[in-house]
């Protein structure tokens, strides 16, 4: 993953923030949309492609953008940089290898001990029955 080309190949879109906010919300496009298309994508291999359409299904629209938005700030700027930084921890998230598991055996310590306790647990259990005569 190239993350220079990434960001070259990145398309902004300033959109008007929803809800409350009073006359400057009505006036002020501070909310950003990213949007890129992963298949056109240079920075990316085709394997990366590949665990990215698997990854992020979900997120990917029919066409094969994907697309984020931040309006969390009264700032364009910043709400640029934020959903550039969301975008990377995405991508990097998506790429992430899970480490495989080996299985590993309980020590011979160990085992003796659960043993041990386990039949100390059963004396104890034994003697509180009734005696047989």
């Amino acid at each position: 993953m190239n993350t220079s080309v990434l960001l070259s190949e990145l398309k902004f879109k300033s959109v008007r923030s929803s809800g409350a906010g009073g006359q400057h919300v009505n006036k002020v496009s501070t909310k950003v949309e990213l949007s890129f298309h992963i298949q056109d994508s240079k920075g990316i291999t085709e394997e990366e492609k590949v665990k990215i359409y698997n990854k992020l299904a979900s997120r990917i629209t029919k066409s094969g953008h994907l697309i984020l938005q931040c309006g969390d700030t009264r700032s364009q700027h910043r709400n640029k940089e934020l959903v550039i930084t969301r975008f990377l921890d995405i991508l990097k998230a998506s790429l992430h290898v899970k480490k495989s598991r080996k299985p590993s055996k309980p020590t011979k310590a160990s085992v003796k001990k659960r043993l041990e306790n386990k039949k100390q647990h059963s004396l104890k259990k034994t003697n509180r029955k009734k005696p047989l005569f």
